[in-house]
């Protein structure tokens, strides 16, 4: 069995937390770990396979470094352009497999719900395992406890006579409800939750695919045809893959195939789709709160207050969510954290680049976070990791100033290569040919201040890169 990880999703209704570019996935909300590394943990048990990880090219080196965080390795990363909904995704990772002459079970797993019962969903899957093999299109539904408007839901009957006992046949899919049809499925003990977590057979996936909607199948097998392979990921063909419809698996096969079943899943599901979904999971003070970081709460119940470096404070106050960041806060009330997803296009739409990064941006070399900036001026704080090192390059309308708080530095300034150490500081002119390398064993610190006519991360002639980064994604993937 093969788990086929999707971690392409932007996680907008966790916004202000979840970022374009940092996604709820790659955060730790429920623990220790993020919600793709404990994805990951799950499937530590005989019989699985390392996965095969898809993901969006900008979050390529946070796939990787939470990998290595684990000490674990993926045996394929797909790198898609951009997102193309769920059945694009599985059906890139199916073709793959059958063209290295693989046919195995594929375990379709998003990368950010929460499963808390592992013993559960070992059961389960040992249930959904048997179906698979018969040529089932196994769905696993968790038994809808309660009126959710936020969940897909499904409603299945006890089977047809060719199903195992426990498992039941998808009789219809319905769309989120309102409170009052949602209230009538629980009630009726014949709906469960849509868990987006699938079992099939990767030939009996592409067969229904292209059976059901052959636009899918077939830019897919071109987009695959001309993807790019190197370093033990491919990467999708952008110009091909724009191409292909934007449907999930559910729309472009599970609603349609007549194979289609439900394998019950009691295992603490919990999709963490929305901050009301982040207050259900943790645990609570005596009067319903859930609080984190620098909090102060009073006379108030069933609140959830993010902190994130500043003191929150909260008087008086029932059922709101509080999140706090350095550059945005967002506070709304418990029943309507739903449309943070249409704050986020709004925010979009007026061009706030809040939506697409923290303050604190990541590279694969470390990361930079800004610290003040004006008209013509520019501070940030940069880390840079034991013996990583930013690329060769030059700015045209900028200067530098780099001032070593903590570690060893080694600066190459057009033809000087030297050591900088900590409270030691140097001067990189406009258009000078630059690179900053941590020759240590600790983290590199260093405050940069920038200088010039424009100081937009896209101000960067890349000359080389040891992390294969392409001149044309300067803009995206600067530094």
């Amino acid at each position: 069995m093969i788990p086929v990880i999707l971690s392409g999703g932007s996680g907008s209704r966790l916004w202000p937390l979840s970022r374009k570019q940092y996604p709820k996935q790659f955060l730790a909300l429920t623990g220790e770990h993020t919600l793709f590394q404990q994805t990951l943990q799950r499937l530590d048990f005989e019989g699985m396979q390392p996965p095969v990880l898809v993901a969006n090219l900008e979050h390529r080196f946070i796939v990787q470094e939470q990998l290595e965080q684990l000490q674990l390795k993926s045996q394929m990363l797909l790198l898609e352009p951009f997102g193309r909904n769920t059945a694009p995704a599985v059906a890139i990772a199916a073709m793959q497999l059958l063209a290295e002459g693989r046919d195995e079970l594929m375990l379709v797993l998003p990368a950010d719900h929460v499963l808390d019962d592992q013993r559960a969903f070992q059961q389960a899957l040992a249930l959904a395992t048997v179906a698979a093999e018969k040529g089932e299109m196994v769905l696993f539904g968790v038994p809808a406890l309660k009126p959710e408007t936020g969940y897909g839901y499904i409603r299945a009957n006890a089977g047809d006579g060719e199903l195992p006992d426990g498992i039941k046949r998808v009789e219809q899919f319905v769309e989120k409800p309102d409170a009052v049809r949602a209230a009538s499925y629980v009630k009726s003990g014949d709906y469960y939750w849509n868990s987006g977590m699938f079992l099939f057979r990767a030939s009996r996936f592409l067969d229904e695919l292209k059976h059901h909607d052959v636009d899918i199948y077939d830019t897919c097998l071109l987009a695959l045809e001309r993807s790019k392979r190197e370093d033990g990921h491919i990467s999708i063909d952008a110009a091909t893959f724009e191409c292909c419809p934007d449907n999930s698996i559910d729309y472009a096969v599970m609603e349609k195939t007549q194979r289609a079943c439900v394998v019950p899943l009691s295992a603490g599901w919990n999709d963490v789709g929305s901050w009301s979904s982040i207050w259900d999971v943790h645990a609570k003070d005596d009067n319903g709160n859930v609080t984190k970081g620098d909090v102060v709460v009073h006379n108030s119940r069933n609140c959830l207050v993010h902190g994130n470096g500043k003191l929150v404070s909260v008087i008086g106050l029932d059922d709101i969510v509080v999140v706090e960041t350095k550059d945005a806060m967002m506070v709304a009330h418990k029943d309507h954290v739903q449309d943070v997803k249409k704050m986020v296009n709004e925010l979009d739409a007026l061009g706030r680049s809040e939506t697409q990064n923290h303050c604190a941006v990541y590279r694969p070399w470390g990361s930079y976070d800004s610290v003040d900036m004006g008209g013509r001026f520019q501070v940030k704080h940069i880390s840079v990791k034991p013996g990583a090192q930013l690329s060769l390059q030059m700015h045209h309308h900028r200067a530098e100033h780099w001032i070593v708080v903590s570690g060893t530095a080694q600066v190459t300034c057009d033809d000087n290569t030297f050591l900088l150490t900590e409270n030691q500081s140097t001067y990189i002119p406009m258009t000078s040919v630059h690179r900053l390398t941590n020759p240590g064993k600790i983290p590199l610190e260093i405050i940069e201040v920038q200088s010039g006519s424009y100081l937009g991360e896209d101000d960067i002639e890349r000359l080389e890169d040891v992390y294969g980064r392409s001149a044309e994604a300067v803009s995206s993937s600067a530094r």
